[in-house]
């Protein structure tokens, strides 16, 4: 118990520091002088502009998308007892990039009201769709399949076959349609403006909420499901309310930033090779911390503090989370 309050006390200041520099730090060298200015209103409009509508919101949005693709990954490496199972599983990622294919790559084809083009809602909402649909065929499937290994297969053929659909879509547009898809592919927390996270925000805050409440019945179904319902458990609902909280924070977080990948896998490790335990009363509250702090870190990095050039925030991502999940497979050879 008291290392696991260390672990806290160490991820909150490492997590207060990452959020601070990927405030200061950008493309723009800004002095601290002025940075503190903006903050209490005095400093020139165009600083006052970086950083409360740009650099205050990405960190912003860094850190619940962070915080939500940690916990949701958790919740399914819980849930299917895979340690590489991720908050993509299900298909809700899939399932958002398909409503914003079908959105962008048919645009020659489908006539927006004007209010919802110019509004730069119509991804986001498109997004929505998609994840929501996927979200629901899951849900229908889980009340009929009572296996998580057969509801797991369930997921990747729904994922698979939400992407061959986009397949096709790519096939048939035209090359600008594609190039904003594929730059919405690469991922961007930098899109999410204020308006945008008065939605975001309440979804992803609420989901981790009732996740942090799991943790006993999380524990017992590590052990199987069959003794977590000699413990009084109901495997069913808890089941449901799993799926239900990760296609919330997996598809939320999708839907405002695009596909961020490895996060979800691979700060669960992290967390369980500091804390050496799978108690989630002590790992839950843990990946919060660990994952908002990870995903700010990666977005400092995707800058390029100093330069005018940006990388895509899913790349970086996937250099830093890619070699734990591998390190992973090594260590557990029967996964291969």
């Amino acid at each position: 118990m008291r290392k696991a309050f260390v672990t806290y006390i160490i991820l909150g200041v490492l997590l207060i520091v990452a959020f601070a520099l990927d405030v200061v730090l950008g493309d723009v060298n800004i002095p601290f002088e002025q940075i503190k200015g903006a903050l209490s209103d005095n400093a020139s409009i165009s600083v006052k502009h970086i950083i409360l509508n740009y650099r205050l919101p990405k960190a912003l949005t860094a850190l619940l998308c962070g915080a939500a693709l940690a916990v949701s990954g958790l919740l399914m490496q819980t849930l299917f007892r895979n340690p590489l199972a991720g908050p993509y599983v299900l298909g809700i990622s899939s399932g958002a990039g398909l409503g914003v294919a079908v959105l962008v790559l048919t645009a020659g084809y489908v006539t927006l009201p004007a209010w919802l083009a110019l509004s730069g809602w119509a991804q986001i909402i498109a997004a929505i769709a998609g994840a929501a649909f996927v979200m629901f065929l899951v849900l229908l499937t889980a009340t009929k399949v009572s296996d998580t290994v057969s509801l797991l297969i369930v997921g990747m053929m729904f994922g698979g076959i939400a992407g061959a659909v986009v397949n096709i879509l790519q096939s048939i547009s035209n090359p600008d349609a594609l190039k904003v898809y594929v730059v919405w592919t690469m991922g961007s927390l930098s899109a999410v403006t204020w308006s945008y996270m008065k939605v975001m925000a309440p979804i992803i805050i609420a989901a981790v909420a009732v996740a942090l409440l799991l943790p006993k019945k999380l524990n017992a179904l590590l052990l199987g499901e069959n003794y977590a319902k000699g413990l009084g458990v109901n495997v069913q609902a808890t089941r449901t309310l799993i799926i239900i909280l990760t296609c919330l924070l997996a598809g939320a977080s999708t839907a405002f930033t695009g596909p961020i990948a490895f996060i979800g896998v691979a700060v669960p490790h992290i967390v369980r090779g500091i804390l050496k335990t799978s108690d989630h009363r002590h790992i839950m509250p843990a990946s919060v911390l660990a994952g908002s702090t990870l995903l700010i870190l990666c977005d400092i990095v995707s800058q390029l503090p100093g330069t005018i050039y940006t990388l895509p925030i899913n790349s970086v991502c996937a250099v830093v989370g890619a070699p734990i999940i591998l390190i992973v497979i090594i260590k557990r050879k029967r996964i291969i």
